[in-house]
């Protein structure tokens, strides 16, 4: 077999280039392209297809190719936006796509009925998977591994194909992924039907991959990323905002982390292994001061421990790392509004339209009525999200 070899420099105006090696895959060939991590061998997913790059990887036929898309907006193809798309899953895409991540989704059983197509879609095809053993055969265990690069010559490469697209690295068996073109040429060439010479790999190592699931998330390979900076970008950050950071706020913090530990099936202290970060603040705290008693008695009467607490002033950085910022008043709200314009989407009143008021110094009845009211509002906010 005779390699022909694409050089690509332009993913615009080289784009007839591109067209003819996406229609070389959606024929049934395999076409090597390059990513930002390392080069891949696109593969269309369908029996005879992956049967062929089997034998090229000298792959276990029970093992699984990960799937690659141009845009990110096509996850929802595959990945239906029901309860497997998780709000840390969401944050993760969101922040790690398109790039260097490969993550694997887990799809429950109500979800995956979703994926059967009902009408056609904007790729030209059903919407969802294919009814087609191959296709759905990309779904192990009811996960499927899936990666948006950040190349800008493989998404549009990708793009301008019309199946699904597979693409393990450029490699044969025991040698290195290929980062550059001469790499793959040396390696797959007589092999292949076609080589994009895209230039030399930007970070000349494999993409990360992180599994979300209903038992929380896992980094299976460090590639690009670090395990700390996974965990950064997927962790959805709930911030609780009152005055002193002595009452309202806590209350609110200690009430979000139970609800959304049994929401999640999960102990407390499992919250950061599921995604998430619940915290409080005040907008005129004096740091380092512990909760009302009147505050933790109310709590703990709720089996919410908020005995540790330590108050904290707001920081603009605090601001900025919240995905969620509730507060008890509308002033709060204006507050942290000035001090960051990070806030202005991202803050909203914890009781709808409604102010929360400030039980400081009164008795504990008081505290037991603002506790109550506090928990029915946490608990409405969780469902939300």
């Amino acid at each position: 077999m005779k390699t022909e070899i694409l050089k690509i420099e332009d993913h615009i105006k080289d784009i007839e280039a591109l067209k003819k090696a996406a229609d070389c895959v959606d024929s049934g060939g395999l076409v090597v392209f390059p990513t930002e991590t390392v080069y891949g061998i696109a593969c269309k997913a369908d029996k005879k297809s992956l049967e062929r790059l089997d034998e090229v990887k000298k792959r276990d036929t029970e093992k699984r190719y990960t799937l690659h898309i141009g845009d990110k907006n096509k996850l929802s193809d595959f990945v239906p936006a029901g309860t497997s798309l998780t709000p840390p899953a969401k944050k993760l895409v969101k922040i790690g796509w398109p790039g260097p991540l490969t993550i694997v989704f887990e799809i429950n059983q109500k979800d995956f009925a979703m994926l059967v197509p009902l009408e056609t879609g904007r790729h030209g095809r059903p919407t969802g998977v294919i009814d087609d053993s191959s296709l759905m055969g990309l779904y192990k265990d009811n996960t499927i591994g899936i990666r948006c690069p950040e190349n800008d010559i493989a998404r549009q490469f990708l793009n301008l194909c019309k199946n699904a697209i597979v693409a393990p690295s450029a490699n044969t068996a025991g040698k290195e992924p290929a980062t550059n073109a001469q790499d793959a040429i040396e390696q797959l060439d007589g092999i292949v039907d076609m080589i994009i010479d895209g230039g030399t790999c930007k970070y000349k190592k494999s993409s990360s991959v992180v599994k979300i699931s209903s038992a929380g998330w896992e980094v299976l390979r460090e590639g690009v990323f670090s395990k700390r900076q996974i965990q950064k970008m997927l962790t959805v950050n709930i911030l609780f905002v009152c005055t002193g950071n002595t009452c309202r706020s806590p209350m609110a913090a200690g009430f979000a982390k139970k609800a959304l530990a049994e929401k999640l099936g999960c102990n407390i202290d499992q919250l950061g292994q599921m995604g998430y970060k619940v915290a409080s603040c005040g907008i005129s705290a004096t740091n380092g001061i512990g909760a009302t008693n009147y505050a933790i008695k109310v709590c703990d009467s709720r089996n919410a421990d908020i005995s540790n607490h330590k108050s904290r002033n707001i920081t603009a950085e605090m601001i900025k790392e919240a995905d969620y910022i509730f507060t008890m008043s509308e002033g709060q709200k204006s507050d942290i509004i000035q001090l960051s314009p990070d806030g202005r989407q991202k803050c909203m009143l914890l009781d709808e339209n409604k102010n929360i008021n400030d039980p400081i110094g009164g008795d504990f009845e008081t505290y037991k009525i603002c506790g109550q009211i506090i928990e029915k509002a946490v608990i409405k906010r969780i469902s939300e999200l």
